[in-house]
């Protein structure tokens, strides 16, 4: 199912008259986001006709069987439409309550990640873990952006010697986990955006929560690190923050 993604993406996204829609919400959508869940619909109904399936651009579906798929067809729309690419195909399963694979696919940047709960997160076949820096002096913290973040919050961040870079997206989330940044912090976040992030950090030996701390993928927000930095990030983080999403 990745590969038939990433296929439709690159197609449009290599196109020179892609044609851009806003939704009600004012966040663009394009044929692409459309087709890469249509396709995605069918592969599900015709190999796993009794799960559910949630996806961004139509109505959920709801079987009988436990498990749900939670689909992301591009995540980065505002990247890709604009030739960026970073975007990302964005596949989970969720079994009850618990994610039990997740993949991150970028297929313009060539990088598939993914892991299944139990055996390992992988890149391009290749097994990946976490960093190990063990402090915030130092670290690297992804966003997706900053206009929603606390001008003090950076501020006190910079005084830890953090290094704070916009590489966001799901695009962030892959580079925490293959080890090439600490942390990736979402204020603002939807449930197909964060779906495959909890089983990804955990089977590549980090940590995934919401900012209050809860190990959640549909609150709203999220915050991704190697698990050596997390309990350090938060405070700094949640000070901006409350348990409803809402900046003080």
């Amino acid at each position: 199912m990745a590969t038939r993604a990433g296929a439709i993406a690159r197609r449009y996204f290599e196109a020179q008259d892609l044609a851009v829609d806003l939704k009600a919400d004012g966040s663009p959508v394009t044929a692409a986001d459309r087709e890469i869940e249509l396709m995605l619909r069918a592969a599900v109904e015709a190999d796993f006709p009794e799960d559910s399936f949630t996806g961004e651009e139509f109505p959920d579906t709801h079987g009988s069987s436990g498990f749900r798929w939670i689909v992301d067809p591009i995540d980065g729309t505002k990247s890709f439409v604009r030739g960026v690419p970073l975007y990302a195909n964005l596949i989970a399963l969720q079994e009850g309550d618990e994610i039990v694979f997740g993949m991150i696919n970028l297929p313009s940047a060539g990088i598939a990640v993914h892991a299944e709960k139990g055996k390992g997160c992988w890149r391009n076949g290749t097994r990946v873990s976490v960093s190990d820096r063990p402090s915030l002096d130092g670290a690297y913290v992804m966003a997706t952006w900053l206009e929603d973040w606390d001008p003090s919050v950076i501020s006190d961040l910079h005084s830890q010697n953090v290094v704070l870079r916009t590489w966001g997206d799901a695009f962030g989330y892959a580079m925490v986990a293959c080890g090439h940044a600490d942390a990736v912090v979402d204020y603002t976040a939807r449930d197909f955006d964060l779906a495959p992030m909890p089983v990804i950090l955990a089977e590549a030996g980090g940590r995934f929560t919401s900012l209050d701390g809860r190990e959640v993928f549909d609150a709203g927000n999220g915050i991704a690190t190697n698990g050596h930095i997390h309990h350090q990030l938060l405070p700094w983080l949640s000070s901006a923050f409350d348990h409803e999403g809402i900046h003080a």
